[in-house]
C-alpha cells in the first residue's frame, strides 16, 4: 500500500518555543491533534535562530552556512531598513519545493520566508515595500503568484491592517482555508507570525503571547475542520513547527558605538558612517562582526575590544572567532560572533551610549526596542523549539527526545519519496511508516 501521503501540509507557528508545549497540549485542537501524533518538544534551532535562517533551514536541511541566508537582513550600511533576504535565488542549492514542483506537484505558499520570485505556483511571498516609491499591492503581486494574490485580496484583503497581528495572521488563516477548498494542490507552506509578534512587543510569558497561543489553536482546529470536510484527512500529512523560541532582554548593546570610539568606523558630521575596519551587523540576540580584511592585528585588537566590554558590563555570554561561528553554521564571511547574555540583545545604530537598559514605558513605544527577541544561541537553556507530525506515512506515538531543525527537511523530503541530497540534517526514519 502507498505510503506516500498526497497532501502534506507544512504549518509554521513562527516563535513556538518548547516552553509553551504544557500550555498547548491541554488546549482542545492541539490535544486533540497530539493524541495519535509523533513529536519533539526539544528541537535545536539554527545559529543565528533568526526567522529566514531558520525557515530556509526547513525547506533546505541545511544550515545557514550552507543555504546562504545567514541572516534576516543584508548588511546595508547606512541603510536604517536595510532588504531582507527575500528571493529564493539568494537559497543555494534545491529546497522541498523545488524538488516537489520538479516532480509535477502543485504548491501553495502563504507568507513562507524567502520565496519571492521562486516557481511556487500560488505564492504569497513575505516581502514588503523597502523604498519609498514602492507599495505593498506592487511588490507583492511582482515577486508572487498575480492572479492568485488579487483573488485573495479581493476576497480577504479587508481583515487585514498592514502588518498587525492578529489581522495579518487572519488574513493568511483564511487564505489558507480557501486554498485547501478551491485549489489542486498537494504541497502547503504556511507563516503564521502572531505569537512572535506579540513576544516582540509586550514579552514571552505576557498575556498577549498566551492569547495568540488560543487563536493558533483555533485556526489549528478550523483548518483540521476544512481537511475533514474536503475528505482527504486519510490522505493528507500534517507538520506542526516553530522556527526558534525567544527570550526576555531589557538591556540592549551597541556595539558600532564601541567600534566608532575606538576608531574602527569613521562617520561624517551627519553620523553616517564613511569608512569602516570593522562594523556589527545585530542578529537580535548574537551579532556579526565583519571586517574589511582578515589581518591578523585587526582581528586580535578587535578581540581584546570584546573582552574589555565585557569585562566592563559582562555583556557577552560568548565571542566566537570565525571557525567557531562556521561550526555553529553561521556566516562564513563574519570575523567574529558575539553571543549575548541573557537580558541583552544588540541592535546597530551608533549612539552615545554602548549599553542602554530600556526601563521606562516611554522608550518602550520606540518601535527599535522589543521585550522579547530571538537570535541566540540555539543550545542556550530553555531555548529549544517544537515540532509535531501526523498522518499518512507517520507512525503514531513517537516522542523524540531530541532533534534538529535541519533534520526536518530530509524527512519531509523522504516522506514524499523525495531526497535532498545536500542536506546537513538527518531523516528521522523512527517517525515514518
Amino acid at each position: 500500500m502507498e505510503k506516500r501521503p498526497r497532501y502534506l501540509f507544512v504549518i509554521s507557528f513562527d516563535g513556538l518555543s518548547s516552553m509553551d508545549f504544557d500550555f498547548i497540549k491541554e488546549l482542545p485542537n492541539f490535544k486533540d491533534f497530539l493524541k495519535e501524533a509523533s513529536y519533539c518538544k526539544k528541537v535545536y534551532s539554527i545559529y543565528p535562530s533568526l526567522t529566514y535562517p531558520a525557515h530556509t533551514t526547513i525547506v533546505t536541511g541545511k544550515y545557514p552556512k550552507n543555504h546562504g541566508i545567514v541572516d534576516n537582513t543584508r548588511l546595508q550600511i547606512n541603510r536604517s531598513s536595510p532588504d531582507w533576504y527575500w528571493y529564493r535565488k539568494d537559497i543555494k542549492g534545491d529546497t522541498l519545493y523545488d524538488l516537489a514542483i520538479r516532480k509535477g506537484m502543485k504548491v501553495v505558499a502563504l507568507l513562507w520566508p524567502v520565496t519571492a520570485k521562486s516557481k511556487i505556483q500560488y505564492n504569497v511571498p513575505e516581502i514588503f515595500p523597502n523604498r519609498p516609491w514602492q507599495n505593498q499591492i506592487m511588490v507583492s503581486l511582482m515577486n508572487g503568484s498575480p492572479l492568485y494574490q488579487y483573488k485573495l485580496n479581493k476576497l480577504f484583503g479587508n481583515l487585514r491592517k498592514g502588518i498587525k497581528q492578529p489581522y495579518l495572521d487572519d488574513f493568511t488563516h483564511q487564505s489558507f482555508l480557501y486554498s485547501i477548498k478551491n485549489l489542486e494542490a498537494e504541497l502547503f507552506f504556511v507563516h503564521y507570525t502572531d505569537l512572535d509578534s506579540q513576544r516582540h512587543d509586550y514579552g514571552f510569558n505576557s498575556k498577549e503571547a498566551r492569547e495568540a497561543l488560543l487563536r493558533h489553536d483555533k485556526r489549528l482546529g478550523e483548518f483540521l475542520k476544512v481537511i475533514n470536510e474536503k475528505a482527504i484527512c486519510d490522505e493528507s500529512a500534517v507538520i506542526l513547527l516553530g522556527d526558534h523560541s525567544s527570550l526576555d532582554e531589557d538591556k540592549v548593546i551597541y556595539l558600532n558605538s564601541w567600534l566608532k570610539e575606538k576608531g574602527f568606523i569613521k562617520v561624517n558630521e551627519k553620523g553616517k558612517i564613511i569608512n569602516y575596519q570593522a562594523v556589527a551587523k545585530s542578529c537580535g540576540g548574537s551579532a556579526y562582526i565583519y571586517t574589511k580584511d582578515k589581518d591578523k592585528n585587526l582581528l586580535e585588537a578587535l578581540r581584546l575590544i570584546f573582552e574589555e566590554i565585557n569585562q566592563k558590563f559582562h555583556c557577552f555570554e560568548y565571542i566566537y572567532n570565525r571557525e567557531e561561528a562556521l561550526k555553529m553554521g553561521a556566516d562564513p564571511n563574519c570575523s567574529f560572533m558575539l553571543e549575548a547574555n541573557k537580558g541583552y540583545y544588540f541592535l546597530d545604530e551608533i549612539t552615545d551610549s554602548f549599553i542602554k537598559e530600556i526601563s521606562e514605558e516611554k522608550e518602550r513605544e520606540d518601535s527599535s526596542y522589543t521585550r522579547s527577541t530571538h537570535g541566540y544561541s540555539p543550545y542556550k537553556e530553555n531555548y529549544t523549539t517544537v515540532f509535531m507530525a501526523k498522518g499518512k506515512g507517520i507512525k503514531k506515538g513517537i516522542v523524540l527526545e531530541t532533534m534538529n531543525l535541519i533534520d526536518e527537511g530530509p524527512t519531509l523530503a523522504k516522506l514524499l519519496n523525495l531526497e535532498l541530497k545536500d542536506s546537513d540534517g538527518r531523516v528521522l526514519e523512527e517517525i515514518l511508516e
